[in-house]
């Protein structure tokens, strides 16, 4: 069994193969060739008064490889002095984070590899930005909006310009000095000019594609900023207006984002950014989390990538319409076949600690 970190898999992953990859997954689907669990979190009181622990996991499988994804986070939904109101997380400490991949063997049950998400949750993300905006935008979309400045900003945009000819980008997050560090570092490393603007609506204007990548609790910018012609894709589930959802004319999922169960009190949806939450609690405690979402996205019925591929749904169909890919669903599937791929890089290039099998079986049925 291989013990894979982050620097080993920024080593070994590239986006073109990482968006190869889950494509490659998402078309066996249909046809039983690959299967995910959508995600699911569990929330219980934590030390802060102002925050709560949130355990999450989702699951996938396809070409022989099963893995899981787990998350141990501490949340807060803080306010700043403006307003602006996002999900923020960590792991014993601010500044640390605890995310781990599981990779097993169908074909005989044997673990395979422990994989450290972080870069490979960043890339996966964008990749799958990248494929929605490969289906669904103008071939000859060339002007990029990016709205934030974090990790999945920059895999957005360096899987937009893996698809698409861009030939420059704007960048809008709250605070000056992010900006402007996104724009210096992504332009070097894609080669093209990256502008830092002062507000999200001069950073839509005249935009081919709209990427939101950001960690906020609202939406990211006012539907009447959206121009014909343009394709818009998210990370969270609050980016997105109800009245930029009615104005785009084409609306595809990804995937279905988290698993459809009974809603009761301890069972909900629309709780900060999770499809479904599981809650553990008194009542008192439970006021610490946010209300729930009035329109959750994650309950909207869009057609999915698979209906889109298999001609079950049409994408875009001319040249001014709006389209929009909700960049959720598959989370397990991602991390099979982005976490697949990279395992078996890793297998070819002797890369990764190797652990000793035996320590993870044992004689006990249970």
């Amino acid at each position: 069994m291989l013990l894979i970190d982050n620097e080993t898999v920024a080593r070994l992953l590239d986006m073109p193969s990482c968006i190869k990859a889950q494509e490659a997954a998402f078309r066996q689907i249909p046809d039983g060739g690959a299967a995910f669990r959508g995600r699911i979190d569990m929330y219980a009181p934590c030390e802060r008064p102002d925050g709560y622990y949130r355990w999450g996991t989702m699951e996938g499988y396809n070409d022989g490889i099963l893995a899981i994804r787990m998350k141990s986070d501490v949340m807060t939904w803080p306010r700043d002095e403006s307003g602006r109101w996002t999900e923020d997380k960590y792991c014993v400490e601010p500044g640390t984070y605890c995310g781990l991949i599981f990779l097993w063997s169908a074909l005989n049950g044997e673990p395979l590899a422990m994989i450290n998400d972080g870069v490979l949750q960043h890339m996966r993300v964008g990749g799958g930005a990248g494929i929605g905006v490969r289906h669904l935008s103008r071939p000859d979309s060339s002007v990029v909006c990016m709205l934030g400045s974090g990790g999945m900003a920059r895999t957005y945009l360096e899987a937009i310009c893996a698809v698409r000819g861009v030939s420059r980008a704007r960048v809008y997050s709250p605070t000056r000095a992010n900006r402007e560090r996104y724009a210096a570092e992504m332009a070097e490393r894609l080669s093209i000019p990256v502008e830092p603007v002062d507000g999200a609506q001069a950073a839509m204007a005249g935009a081919d594609i709209v990427a939101s990548a950001t960690d906020s609790m609202q939406p990211t910018f006012d539907a009447a900023w959206l121009e014909p012609g343009m394709h818009v894709t998210n990370l969270g589930p609050d980016e997105m207006s109800p009245a930029a959802l009615d104005r785009f004319d084409v609306k595809i999922r990804q995937g279905i984002p988290g698993i459809r169960m009974p809603e009761s009190e301890r069972m909900q949806p629309g709780i900060g950014h999770s499809p479904m939450a599981v809650l553990a609690g008194t009542e008192e405690e439970l006021k610490r989390l946010p209300p729930r979402r009035e329109r959750d996205i994650y309950l909207e019925e869009f057609p999915t990538y698979c209906d889109l591929v298999t001609g079950n749904a049409s994408g875009r169909m001319s040249a001014d319409q709006i389209t929009f890919y909700q960049n959720t669903g598959f989370q397990g599937l991602q991390f099979s076949s982005v976490g697949g791929l990279v395992y078996r890089k890793a297998r070819e290039a002797g890369l990764g600690r190797e652990i000793p099998t035996s320590w993870f079986l044992q004689d006990i049925r249970d």
